[in-house]
This record gives C-alpha cells, structure tokens and sequence, in this order.
C-alpha cells in the first residue's frame, strides 16, 4: 500500500510538471512573440492636455473651501481667497497629474445615481484653463478597497476610477497653494547672521568664502553650521497662519520677540522675530517685512537657540596630513622640524637627516585629529606651554601656530591670535606627545 501511495505521489507530480512545462512554453512563444506595446494603455482624462498650457487652477476642497491660482510671467499667482504668491511646487505637482491623469477603469459608462459615488455633490473639485479651454475633474469617495477614487467629468455621465493617491495632491486649502516661506533671503548672498536674544547674542560674518564668529569672541566659524543655519531658514515653511494682520503682538509673545534673526547680504538686510510657544510643536514668529504671524516648527527654534560654540570650527588645526610641508616643534626648550620634500620627509632641525615618512605621517594625523571639546574664555594651563606646534601647509603658502598645556587632569589649546582656549581630550595630547618622541 505504501509503494501505491508513493506511485501516485509521483504520477501527481509529473501532471503538475507536464502543466508548468506547458505553461513555460506558451510563455515563451506566445509572449516573447508580442510586440512592446500591445499592452493596452490607459486612457487619458484629459487627452491632448499639456502641464505647461494650464495657466489657471481653482481647486474646491473637502473642506468647501476654494482657492483660485494664475500663472502670470511664468509665475504663479493665488488670486482668490486672498491675493498672495503661491506655492510653486504644489501647482506644479497638480498641473503635471492632470496633463498626465490616466482612467484606471470605468465603473459605469451611463451612471445616472452619482451620489452614491460621493459625486453629488462632488466631494473635491479641479477646475482649469489650457489653452484657453476651461475644463474641469470631479472626484468623490474612495473604492471599498481604498485603492481608488471615483471620479466623472461634468458633461459625461461616465463615472471612472482614478488612483486614490491622487487625492493628496488634488484636495487643497488656500493655505497649501499658498506660499508658505518664512523670510525671504538669497541663501547664497547673505554675508551676516546675528541672533539675539536677552542673554545672548551671537554674530557671525562672512569674509571671503570663510565664516568667522564676532561675538560673543573673535573666531573661526564652522562654515558647514553657518551654512546649515541659513539653509534652514532658507528652506523654512510655515506650519500655519495665527493672524494675518494682528492688532496686538502681545498675544503671540512677539512685541518683545524671545529671539530676533537678523540675515545681511550687503547693505540689506531680513529679520524674523519669534514669539512665545503655540500649539502641537510650534512656535509664533514674524518676519518683520511682513505683518503676518505664523507658526514655525519648534526644531528650527530649537536651532537658532544653539550656542555660539556650536558654530565654532572645532578642529584645532586647519592643516590636513596630506597639504602638511613642514611642522616644527617646541617641547622643553627644545626644537625639532621636519620638512617634506617631494614624496620624503627629512629632519631640518636640530640636525639634518632622513626621517622616517610613516612616523611623521603618524604625528600629523594625531595633531590634525586633534578637536575641540568646548571652549573656555580663560585658563592658566598655556601661560607656560608644555608644547608649540607649527605646520606649513599649501605649499608653505599658509601657516597656523597652536600652544598646548595642561591644568589638573584637563589639556587645552590655543591658536596664535584666538581669545580663550579649547579645550581638548587629554588623551589627544599625549597621542602627540607620544608620536612626537616616536621621531627622536
């Protein structure tokens, strides 16, 4: 009994496998032989339409509210509720999808009954003018399965699907088609940031391509935290409007702003003042080209409250290992200098010889590396320095002078012409101490 059942078992599989090989084969022949394109393509809601021919939007929401937009000079333009720029991006993404709307099926080619579609009324509408010709979507409730809204067109009685993701892009307020930039700046001009508040006031200036801090010390500036800064308020949004025009600034903590953010590019200048906190995360501002209040999110508040050591260049050095051409230094009244030449490093001081590339290279790695921890304004550790370093760099076009000490179990440093010192991880210096006394 046992071997019939195993018999059958196998007579079972070679049907099953006979059916793929069959199924394989038709594949094969009949599918390789179709030609790229037979698939059927959807038809287009409004066939022969073009994104850059719709030169007016007016969009109903779910909410019944409805916000007309006019592209005037290749720049669009909300002109009902309220007469302000508009979102760029959002009326691109609408324009695009309705040049590009596609019908996923038809449900019914003569619907008579289109309430129970959610299309009488119609839950969001979209009308539009291209090419001089206005036409319009009217799109009711999702399918059952959610995949999909229905959708009709006002002067057929055809009712079809279209994707349900759709609805993100279509259903919008007059705040969504609104511009919703919270000041307005050339992120690449601006050459001052100052943000001040009652116990603080950090200034940082640009010169040159560099950034430097001006209060509340003199010092070189992390550019990658400036930059970063200002690309957040470049790129910032409103979350929503608290009042368009406000009578009293009292109310959102604005007449005496916590922080005021002062952006400069030339003899002009931008300002945003913040408020006190609002609701779910945000918090009340205002740029003071603008009598509108808003509310920003708190994470760019939280930002602009960072500490001026937070937009300090933490690396003690500006040299890197591989521009290095010379580093000299003084330790215990005594000087050593190694200089590279070609591809070679030689000692030059106190005596010359060949030194050895792999320990030298250790010795820049170990200062270049060397990093802020924090800054202090004051400290006896460098009065007599336990270490001078000087590196050459860029081809001996730029050079850089750092001191090194100790107080207690803490190491600093200071750079030639810096106020204070950093403070740096006490390991650090005895890295560069120890590939120091690796070269002797």
């Amino acid at each position: 009994m046992a071997e019939a059942l195993v018999m059958r078992g196998l007579r079972s599989f070679l049907v099953l496998l006979v059916v793929a090989a069959g199924l394989g084969a038709y594949l094969y022949f009949v599918e390789s032989k179709r030609e790229p394109g037979d698939a059927k393509k959807n038809e287009k809601v409004f066939a022969g339409v073009e994104s850059d021919k719709i030169d007016r939007v007016s969009v109903k929401s779910d909410k019944g509210e409805t916000t007309t937009v006019e592209k005037k000079s290749d720049k669009w333009q909300q002109t009902q509720p309220a007469t302000v720029e508009a979102d760029g991006a959002e009326l691109s993404g609408i324009v695009s999808n309705l040049a590009s709307l596609e019908v996923q099926r038809v449900v019914d080619e003569q619907a008579t009954d289109f309430k129970q579609y959610g299309l009488d009324p119609a839950r969001i509408e979209v009308a539009f003018k291209a090419g001089g010709q206005d036409r319009r979507l009217l799109i009711g409730q999702k399918t059952p399965s959610g995949t999909d809204l229905y959708a009709k067109v006002p002067d057929k009685p055809r009712v079809f699907l279209i994707s349900s993701y759709l609805e993100s892009t279509f259903n919008k307020t007059a705040f969504d088609l609104r511009d919703k930039t919270v000041i307005r700046i050339d992120h690449d001009k601006i050459d001052s940031l100052d943000i001040t508040s009652a116990d603080r006031a950090v200034k940082l200036a640009k010169s040159g391509s560099d950034w430097r801090v001006k209060a509340p010390v003199d010092a070189r500036a992390d550019f990658g935290a400036v930059d970063g800064i200002i690309g957040r308020l470049n790129t910032a949004q409103m979350k929503a409007i608290a009042a368009p025009n406000p009578t009293d600034l009292k109310e959102y903590g604005l007449d005496k702003p916590s922080l005021t953010v002062t952006l400069g590019s030339g003899s002009s200048q931008a300002g945003l003042a913040i408020g006190k906190a609002a609701a779910e995360g945000t918090t009340y501002a205002r740029d003071l080209s603008r009598p509108m209040v808003f509310t920003i999110e708190n994470a760019l508040v939280d930002e602009l409250k960072k500490p001026a050591d937070d937009f300090r260049v933490k690396d003690i050095f500006d040299a890197r290992a591989f521009n290095t051409t010379r580093v000299e230094a003084v330790r215990n009244g005594q000087t050593v200098a190694f200089e590279k030449a070609g591809e070679k490093w030689k000692q030059v001081a106190p005596a010359a010889k060949d030194a050895d590339a792999t320990k030298v290279d250790a010795l820049l790695s170990a200062l270049t590396g060397a990093r802020a921890s924090g800054f202090v304004d004051k400290t006896t550790a460098l009065d007599k320095p336990e270490l001078a370093v000087t590196m050459k760099y860029e081809d001996g076009k730029k050079q850089e002078r750092v001191v090194f000490g100790r107080q207690g179990s803490d190491a600093f440093a200071r750079r030639d012409g810096d106020v204070g010192a950093a403070k740096i991880d006490a390991a650090t210096l005895e890295g560069i101490i120890k590939a120091l006394d690796a070269l002797k």
